[in-house]
């Protein structure tokens, strides 16, 4: 929720009408279908440029029928099989947020990306996958290091790039790292009710050559870009020439 409502203040920021469409109800197929047909409707709306679905749905709404209703035009966190299928082409089509945020974080902050050896932890969909495929594009060389990885640290060592999207707090500390790394932290956990990453800010931040905080670092962009890629999809619906 906090999130979302600071998407909502962005987008009242920049002149966007935003507006949270709720789903009632505590079935998991009423509300699945509740969902489904709303997504529909937002589709079919002209006055809708883009959509997102928050994340995680409700326990036992399944989440393939619902990414599958959206828009592949109006999917702006880049969920829709057509639009990770774009990716991993190597294509133009919307891509997630976050891990689009971590990937901007390196190209205006200098980092060289081309032939590094980066390491992304953590596998989903929406994040850690994404941002691999980002990071291959950009000729980097990638491990992808999960919850089953062996050995986790071994592969860290060896990175110049670190991109953390795990969600378990403290889970890369800097005598893990490659002194100079650069390190994109993109967790979000709440510890004592602190809200930290998934790197251990203090130890890690006297190694690594950059480091994002949490609070305060992916966030703010992904926000930001999120707008940005509204604004392409209005453009690209209103048929701007520029955007096909």
């Amino acid at each position: 929720m906090v999130y979302l409502d600071r998407i909502l203040k962005g987008c009242a920021s920049a002149g966007i009408d935003g507006r949270l469409v709720e789903i009632p109800g505590d079935d998991p197929a009423g509300q699945e279908a509740a969902l489904v047909a709303a997504l529909h409707d937002l589709n079919a709306d002209p006055s809708v440029a883009g959509i997102i679905v928050q994340m995680p749905l409700p326990h036992g709404v399944r989440l393939r029928p619902v990414v599958e209703a959206i828009d592949p035009a109006k999917d702006i966190d880049g969920i829709h099989p057509m639009n990770a299928g774009l990716l991993r082409l190597g294509w133009d089509g919307f891509v997630p947020a976050t891990a689009h945020a971590a990937l901007e974080m390196l190209r205006h902050s200098g980092t060289t990306i081309r032939g590094a050896e980066a390491v992304v932890i953590g596998r989903s969909p929406v994040v850690g996958m994404p941002a691999a495929f980002m990071l291959t594009r950009e000729d980097a060389t990638v491990t992808v290091c999960h919850s089953r990885t062996r050995d986790l640290a071994s592969h860290v060592q060896r990175a110049d790039i670190v991109v953390v999207a795990a969600g378990r707090p403290g889970l890369v500390t800097g005598e893990m790292l490659k002194p100079g790394a650069v390190v994109i932290d993109v967790g979000i956990n709440v510890v004592d009710g602190r809200i930290v990453g998934d790197v251990d800010f203090e130890s890690a931040s006297r190694v690594a050559g950059a480091i994002t905080p949490v609070p305060g670092g992916v966030g703010p962009l992904t926000n930001a870009l999120l707008l940005a890629h509204l604004v392409r999809a209005a453009q690209k619906q209103a048929g701007d020439p520029a955007t096909a």
